[in-house]
């Protein structure tokens, strides 16, 4: 067992509220199996007299947090990010198909894994649900890497038969044989988890989505992703394709695509028949603001969420997203809030930020209880960061007069300095991993 002293932040199982030890202690040691989980966290004056002889590391004026979660990201796009583009489609044709064509050679794809897990570990995300490419190489490297790096990562082959050029199109039967080949392999394997992962539905033939629809049904503990009403020019292609379906989304849930832990990316150009189905079936959202601030998409509607009732959590979505940092995420998430909801905006607490990139984000993937969180019980991945990383935040963060004071300066002004170490499961990682 180990200890860390430290002022600490964690959540309330199941609300998006803050609970604050300002000298607390973090106990973690082995389950029964030898996974590293939180045994214990209080206050540090009440929990030290009952771990007599653990060693304690302390770390004075630093904050120990949850690791983050990312809800949606790609991995194949980690050179992409900050292209040019006059939206969603023009990107895709230009730049993203372009580059992903290079993971069908097994050594590029492994070396863009290693930079890509190192820059997540490096920006304090322990928890990743990711695109890989249409190539299975693609979801071996990234998987391999993974499981050497001790993160906890879901993944899976891009599924895409057809409107995509030679390079990146797979072929329908196989897809769905090499997908099931990859589900067996890796799936459950130490951290990992699959994701049957139709890029979305305009670049799938009823054919493959039935397949993996199928898959869905055979395989009910793997994860489901894709994209779903995005931007105005995806959503009239999809009605233009599937011309029987009520809407977008609705699409996927004619091909067994909703279910609980089944995650689209985006979901901003919803009715309230849309918002209900999500709710229904259990599906959650991946909200993605600084992409789709970026590409110019849309504001995802919070009000709209929370009125329906369904899960949604923070991401990335890098390339299209402009940062791996969570904080860049988070702040974005606030210009959403502000920008996008009714007249007056939303001003989403930084509390609730907070949660919607850790404990929320883990509650929608269905891992709550797991990561995302230093409840006791969780596994022991953390992120230590550091309130005096450059002179304006520890002049601001000296300030605060209050947790939401502080939480808030670190959001708007915070980045990878922020983030001093990032331990997984006891393995101690320089924030430059």
């Amino acid at each position: 067992m180990h200890a860390y002293r430290a002022a600490i932040l964690r959540f309330a199982p199941d609300v998006p509220a803050v609970r604050y030890e300002e000298d607390g202690l973090l106990v973690v040691g082995p389950d029964a199996q030898g996974r590293q989980r939180v045994q214990a966290l209080g206050p540090q004056r009440d929990l030290a007299p009952r771990y007599p002889g653990v060693p304690v590391e302390h770390l004075p004026g630093r904050i120990i947090a949850p690791g983050f979660v990312d809800m949606h990201i790609h991995y194949p796009q980690t050179d992409v990010i900050g292209a040019p583009a006059e939206g969603l489609l023009p990107w895709l044709e230009n730049y993203t198909f372009p580059h992903e064509k290079r993971f069908s050679v097994p050594e590029y794809a492994a070396e863009v894994a290693s930079f890509f897990i190192a820059e997540l570990l490096r920006n304090g995300v322990t928890t990743a649900l990711t695109f890989a490419t249409s190539h299975p190489q693609s979801v071996d490297a990234l998987f391999t890497e993974a499981r050497a790096r001790q993160l906890r990562l879901v993944t899976g082959k891009v599924l895409q038969d057809r409107h995509s050029p030679d390079g990146v199109r797979d072929q329908t039967e196989q897809s769905l044989s090499d997908t099931e080949a990859l589900i067996r392999k890796w799936h459950g394997v130490d951290r990992l988890g699959y994701a049957i992962t139709p890029r979305f539905a305009p670049t799938s033939t009823p054919a493959q989505l039935r397949g993996a629809g199928e898959l869905a049904a055979r395989y009910p503990d793997v994860w489901i992703q894709s994209h779903v009403a995005e931007n105005l020019g995806e959503i009239a292609w999809a009605h233009e394709l599937f011309p029987e379906a009520r809407s977008y989304l609705a699409v996927y849930e004619g091909f067994g695509l909703m279910r609980p832990r089944a995650v689209y990316a985006h979901c901003i150009h919803f009715d309230d028949e849309d918002r209900a189905l999500m709710r229904a079936t259990g599906t959650v959202a991946a909200v993605s603001p600084t992409s789709n601030l970026f590409l110019g998409s849309g504001f995802f509607d919070y009000a709209g969420a929370d009125r329906a009732g369904f899960g949604y959590g923070l991401a990335s979505d890098v390339g299209g997203g402009t940062s791996f940092s969570p904080f860049h995420t988070m702040r974005a998430a606030y210009y959403v809030g502000r920008e996008g909801q009714t007249k007056t905006g939303l001003s989403l607490p930084p509390q609730h930020l907070w949660w919607q990139h850790t404990a929320g984000a883990a509650r929608a993937l269905g891992l709550q209880g797991v990561v995302g969180n230093l409840q006791p019980g969780c596994e022991a991945d953390f992120i230590v960061l550091n309130p005096q990383a450059t002179p304006l935040i520890a002049r601001k963060t000296a300030q605060a007069a209050s947790l939401d004071e502080l939480l808030f300066a670190l959001i708007v002004l915070g980045d990878d300095r922020l983030v001093e170490r990032t331990v997984i499961s006891q393995a101690k990682l320089a924030s430059g991993a």
